[in-house]
């Protein structure tokens, strides 16, 4: 099952959360933070994005398995003027444990439709070049539109070079 937080449950879930960004930064995603990383940082992060859940400007989207949450992604939106039509997918992670059961792909179509309800025409994302995030964005219809190499590092420090990607939504 894959539902929207209000910013009422957000809190509620923050532990869920931090657990799942915790694991993948342990298994080497490179979604912004290094070595050494753990729960108690992770919760701290998502506390960060409280106040930006609560104004509206950030939808946070989490898959539940078994009653887990077992993967989030979440949709910025754009609050300048003359952006408004596009939106920012971000942290698209699913627990290592989770993986292969098509959560990932589900969590990227309910970010989709999230922005396209918000008005969103326009979305955006980045992604280390050559991983699997990649390749679900290239076959869920994503165009890439460039690659910046050594753009961020992975959790142990070392250099990546980065994907950016673009999808026009119907309205």
């Amino acid at each position: 099952m894959i539902a929207r937080l209000t910013p009422e449950e957000f809190p509620d879930h923050l532990g869920a959360l931090a657990g799942v960004l915790a694991d993948v930064v342990a298994h080497g995603a490179s979604v912004g933070f290094r070595d050494p990383f753990g729960p108690d940082d992770a919760a701290a992060w998502w506390r960060t994005r409280e106040p930006a859940v609560r104004d509206g400007t950030l939808q946070v989207w989490v898959a539940h398995f078994q009653e887990a949450v077992v993967g989030t992604v979440s949709v910025s939106l754009e609050p300048k003027p003359n952006g408004r039509h596009r939106a920012e997918v971000l942290k698209l992670m699913v627990h290592s444990g989770a993986r292969g059961r098509g959560l990932g792909r589900a969590l990227l179509a309910a970010a989709e439709r999230a922005a396209a309800g918000a008005g969103a025409t326009l979305l955006l994302l980045d992604t280390a070049t050559g991983s699997p995030a990649e390749r679900l964005y290239a076959t869920a219809g994503w165009t890439r539109y460039g690659i910046v190499p050594r753009y961020a590092t992975d959790p142990a420090g070392s250099l990546e070079d980065c994907s950016f990607f673009y999808k026009e939504l119907r309205r």
